[in-house]
Order: structure tokens, then sequence, then C-alpha cells
């Protein structure tokens, strides 16, 4: 029996350090602020994730191809696509506690504070009328309720009007009316709120006076779009396609937070697809739909997955949207979805001197694409996957029995299969050898045979490896092993020979891709 945690975050962060999935950076000098470093199970999972997207992306669509630009480009990349005069955030300084914030991410937290309210009060409604409680009725005609959501259309209302201006005074006195206080103080006692450029800037160069000043990249798009005649001339593609890319960005976050979620270093899984202009609303669509059944087919419940339009759009966007997951401590971002016309193609030609058009065959004329795209975080992926993935299990209803395990799609599982002699003597190791040697062949598979068997399946458990092979003194007398299944922990008696065909039956990735 699954048992929800009381406090899941905290335990997501435990377990990541003590199993071998995050790290602090550079913590023997007291860390980094919000930068982190993926241990050897962290490693294998985030690897396994970009693969699950790269094959989803490029393998399984004709009409995408994949690069891997630079993070170091001309500095007048980013003047063109406008983000050195608008990449900013809108800060606010608590002059009690000497704290900084976002002013958007103070009136979220406000917003989703009467969110929770509701849900308490929906909460208690159900306890009190139990299954015949009607949750649709009584979010429609409680007075609580209504009075709560009331509340948070009127400041998100607010909200949307002060960010389409850019009135970082309409933001100020959202905060002052909503009577929000600093998490530290307790006080609110703010400064007026201003605009922080986000991008980190350093020098190219051996002499420091005679060197130029330049970023490292805040976004992977524009490797995309600058690179697009290059793939265009080589690739032989034809509009509609699209051209994805794995890679790192930079962000000089003032508010990083929440572990791995809002980190300065982190990756980007993203896809700028070209269509036709007047076709982008349709592939927005298209986009938008594929993209959530990539995420569910992981088998994460749905309800953690809800889209979320955005208030404001960036000064390129036409449309744009959230995927938002329920992380232990709310709804946020998973992934964007934009359809960004043509500013960033428009811009690069302009202001490059060279021709960026395609040449449509079909309709005999060139012209400058319209871009959808999806992008993904890998990082908040990796934290999707590790919240929906933890469970504390109670075994055979004993409270005193409990075991953590870490439900993890076995495709996307660090280890796939682990290999343990019963015992350290009897040629049990060196039986169990053998066995690791022909899987390790094809899969990440693990070799273990310190501490009892029950300590050694918990160890697994707790990684999340799908499949355990047991050899005792039976398997020298008729070649057959102990199978353990992570979930059911059942336990099956199957000649050696099998484990190859069971073990990849469950981790291929066809289960998955199909």
């Amino acid at each position: 029996m699954s048992q929800p945690s009381k406090d899941l975050f905290k335990d997501i962060v435990s377990h990541c350090k003590e199993y071998g999935f995050v790290f602090p950076s550079s913590e023997i000098y007291d860390g980094l602020g919000a930068v982190y470093d993926y241990g050897p199970n962290g490693v294998l999972l985030k690897n396994n994730i970009k693969e699950y997207w790269w094959k989803s992306m490029v393998q399984m669509h004709d009409n995408i191809v994949g690069i891997d630009a630079a993070i170091f480009m001309h500095p007048k990349t980013w003047k063109v696509s406008g983000h050195i005069d608008a990449f900013s955030d809108p800060l606010i300084d608590n002059k009690d506690s000497k704290k900084r914030y976002r002013a958007d991410v103070l009136i979220e937290d406000h917003m989703q504070k009467i969110e929770d309210k509701i849900d308490k009060e929906v909460e208690k409604a159900f306890k009190k009328f139990g299954d015949s409680f009607d949750e649709a009725l009584y979010r429609q005609t409680n007075p609580r309720v209504l009075e709560n959501r009331a509340k948070i259309d009127q400041i998100q209302e607010a909200f949307r009007i002060a960010l389409e201006n850019s009135d970082l005074d309409g933001l100020k006195k959202i905060i002052e009316d909503c009577e929000i206080v600093c998490p530290i103080s307790g006080s609110r006692n703010w400064t007026d709120v201003r605009q922080f450029n986000l991008m980190f800037k350093t020098q190219m160069g051996s002499v420091a006076d005679d060197s130029d000043a330049i970023y490292l990249r805040p976004e992977t798009a524009q490797g995309i779009f600058v690179n697009f005649l290059n793939v265009v001339n080589t690739s032989r593609q034809r509009i509609p396609f699209g051209i994805a890319q794995i890679g790192k960005a930079f962000r000089n976050e003032i508010v990083a937070r929440q572990f791995i979620f809002r980190m300065r270093e982190f990756e980007q899984m993203e896809l700028q697809f070209f269509v036709r202009p007047g076709e982008e609303v349709k592939w927005y669509e298209y986009w938008k739909e594929t993209r959530m059944k990539w995420h569910q087919k992981l088998g994460i419940d749905a309800s953690k997955y809800k889209f979320h339009d955005h208030l404001k759009l960036a000064h390129y966007a036409k449309a744009a949207l959230d995927i938002e997951f329920d992380f232990p401590f709310g709804f946020k971002e998973l992934e964007g979805v934009h359809s960004r016309g043509d500013f960033d193609l428009k811009q690069h030609q302009e202001h490059s001197g060279k021709k960026i058009q395609y040449f449509d065959p079909e309709l005999n004329q060139s012209y400058i694409p319209n871009v959808v795209e999806t992008s993904v975080g890998l990082d908040r992926m990796f934290l999707a996957v590790m919240s929906s993935a933890l469970q504390e299990e109670i075994i055979d209803n004993d409270p005193n029995n409990t075991r953590t395990v870490m439900k993890i799609h076995p495709v996307l599982a660090p280890v796939k299969v682990a290999v343990l002699p019963l015992m350290k003597k009897d040629g049990l190791p060196e039986k169990a050898h053998e066995i690791f040697k022909l899987l390790k062949l094809e899969f990440q598979a693990q070799y273990d045979e310190k501490d009892a068997i029950g300590k050694r399946y918990r160890r697994q458990d707790a990684i999340g490896t799908p499949y355990c092979i047991t050899v005792d003194h039976q398997s020298l007398e008729d070649q057959t092993v102990t199978i353990r299944e992570r979930d059911s922990m059942s336990q099956e008696r199957i000649h050696i020979d099998q484990v190859l065909e069971i073990v990849r039956a469950r981790v291929s990735w066809n289960t998955i891709l199909a």
C-alpha cells in the first residue's frame, strides 16, 4: 500500500543526495547557489529522458532533424533577438529582510494560496458528505468558494493588465493591495519593482582591455534560427519540418529556488517547427496535443498535467501556453508551446544582410516560414519524474515494515536489472557474474553481493530498478534463477535463457514509442 509523503519535496531532495541522483555543486566549498551536479544514478536517468525525447521527436518523425549549436554565439545575435533589451524579470526587495524576489512570482504564489483555501473547503465538504458529494456543484454554489474565486479573478485581471503594459508600478500596487508579506521578515516594507536582465556576460579574447563582450546563451532556440539555411541546404527537408536540439542554457536567476526546478545552469530539449505562413494555428494545436501525449505516455496520472495559457506574450509570440505539472510545491511550468511567428528569422535576415528564406516548390515562391516552438526543461522533467515515482510503501499492512520505492517507467529507470548472488561463496558469485556480463552488453545492469538479500532488494527499489535476478544453489543445479519484479515484488523461477527476453520486453523503447 502506497503512502503519500507528508513532505514529499524534502524527501525528494534527500533521496536524490542519498542515492546518487543529484548533489549540490561544489559542496565541499559549501556549494554554489542554484547549481547542481547529477550523480551516478542521476546522469543515467537524465540521459534516458533525453533519449526518450530525441527518439520521439527526431527518430520517429521523418521531417525533424537535429543539431547541436555552440553555447557561445556572436553577441549581435542577442541584440537582434531582443534578449539584451527585453530579457528581464521584475524584481522587488523587502527592506527589512534585504531579500530580493520576483514580483510576478510573489503574486502567483499569493493566488495559489487562495486556490489552496478553495481546495481545503472542497476537501472538508467531501469528508462531511462522502460519496454523495457533488464537487462541481459545490464549487459553483458555496459562498466561501465563490468569494475566494472572485478574489483570484480580480487579482488575475489586474496582473494581466500590468504584465501586458509592462507596468512595474501596477505590479507593486497588486502586492500592496493583496497585503503580500515577505516570507522571511513577514513585513510589507517593499521597494519599487524594477527590471533585471538575466543574461550572463563575459569576455572573449586574450587581453581584457582588448576583448569583446559575449554572453552565455539564455536559450537554445537562437542556435537553431541562425543555422536555418545550413539545415535547409544540407538536409533536403521540405516545409513543414523541424529542427531539434538538446543543450545547456544559462540565466542569472536572482530568485533561484525549489531545488533543480529553477537553476542558473540548466538544459533544454527544444524543437523549432517551421511552417507555411497561415498554417501556424493548425500546427500550434497539433504540437500542443502531441506534447501532452508524450508526457502522459510515461504512465503518470493525467491529473498531474494541465494547460495554462500565458497572460502576457513574449515580444515575439502570437500564442503561448505552458504544460504545467503538479510538483510537490504546486502546478508549475514544465514545457512551453509557442507560436513565434516569423519574428526570429525576419530579425536575423534584416540585421545579418543574408536572405533567410525558404523556396516552396509547391507554391513556387519564397517566404520566411512561421515557427511553432516546443521547449521542455530537462531538469524540470527530471524533477517531475522523481516527484511522481518516489513512494513509501507499507508491506503486508504492517506499519513497521515499509520500503522506499521509485516506481519510475522501466524505460527511464537508471538501472534496468540487478544480478544478486544469494551468498558470496559456493560458486554463486561466479555464476552471477556470467549472467551479469551477458546482461550488461544490452542493458545498464548492476552486480551486488553485499548485505542480506532483502537489503539489496531495498537498495534496488530505491533507485527504481525494474528487475532483480537472484542466483542461488539451485541455479547451479538446473540453470534457473529467481526474477523479482519491482512494483509487485512478485518472484518467479525462470531458466537463465529467459532472462534476456523478459527484461528486454519490459524495458524496450518499443513499449513507449509505438
